[in-house]
């Protein structure tokens, strides 16, 4: 059997299973067993593809056919340009929550020294996915990185370690949001918080039901997290520093009603790569923009 033999055969089981990217994840999962990259993957089309690697690729597509993400078998998820590594313990990165980093590098004050520090906080952070994006496009930032989860911590912290050279480039703090932060104030605060509504989690896929829990679930409408911080930013921000969350589309008008009661200004909503409401930006009261 070719390569591409075995790369037509896999993307069909994958799309007879339901599985809505089926080329797309045979060529990755292929691409891992040959150590290859996905665009590599198809010069070499016509090479006769081994026992050991035909029954390796096998394995990987019955994994992917149970319900396990592309994801997690690799072991990767590309995000903002940067390569991290993704276990079970920690949400896979996703191509809409990179509008959060790029509204949150516009929002920063200016100017950018290496003389002025620039704390910036991370909330729930998972991989570290937002925090080093950050800091990989500033590192001139001071950012410091929270999560309720070690383990995701640990994820990380070895993030980190690989994609900026040192582990200790990002302040990792646990606990519950503001609770683990040491530093009294940010020039911003961003957070990609759970927000799906408990009542919605058992109408997920498969894939993303295997994602850990804590980082889904944002209560009976979604916004526990998120009112919660709203509550308490303030007293975390500098004047006219600006806080950053990631939401679902439909929760946008509620988010903003929470905020306009909590007197927040400058309300400004971005749109993912899908032209979809996606991120939600505003200052805290009293405060006059920067820059």
């Amino acid at each position: 059997m070719t390569i591409r033999e075995a790369r037509i055969q896999g993307a069909g089981r994958l799309k007879d299973g339901g599985i809505e990217t089926p080329s797309l994840d045979a060529s990755l999962l292929l691409a891992f067993i040959l150590k290859t990259t996905r665009d590599k993957l198809i010069l070499r089309d016509a090479e006769t593809l081994n026992e050991d690697a035909a029954r390796d690729f096998t394995h990987l597509l019955d994994r992917r056919l149970v319900g396990v993400c592309t994801a997690y078998i690799l072991g990767r998820k590309e995000f903002h340009g940067l390569d991290f590594t993704v276990t079970p313990d920690v949400l896979v990165p996703r191509p809409d929550t990179e509008t959060l980093v790029d509204a949150a590098l516009a929002a920063l004050p200016l100017p950018l020294t290496e003389d002025v520090p620039q704390p910036v906080l991370d909330l729930c952070t998972g991989s570290g996915a937002v925090a080093i994006a950050l800091k990989h496009e500033r590192p001139s930032l001071e950012v410091y990185a929270s999560d309720i989860s070690p383990k995701a911590l640990a994820i990380a912290r070895e993030n980190a370690r690989r994609l900026l050279g040192n582990a200790e480039a990002i302040h990792f703090l646990v606990g519950d949001l503001f609770n683990a932060a040491p530093y009294p104030l940010f020039s911003s605060i961003t957070a990609n918080p759970p927000y799906v509504a408990s009542g919605e989690i058992t109408g997920l896929t498969r894939e993303v039901r295997g994602e850990p829990l804590e980082a889904l679930d944002g209560g009976t409408d979604g916004l526990d997290l998120i009112r919660r911080i709203i509550a308490d930013a303030p007293a975390h921000l500098l004047p006219g520093g600006s806080l950053l969350m990631e939401a679902d589309p439909r929760q946008m008008a509620a988010i903003t009603l929470i905020l306009e009661k909590k007197e927040y200004r400058d309300i400004r909503i971005y749109q993912d790569l899908s032209g979809r409401d996606r991120v939600i930006e505003s200052r805290v009261p009293g405060c006059a923009q920067l820059g």
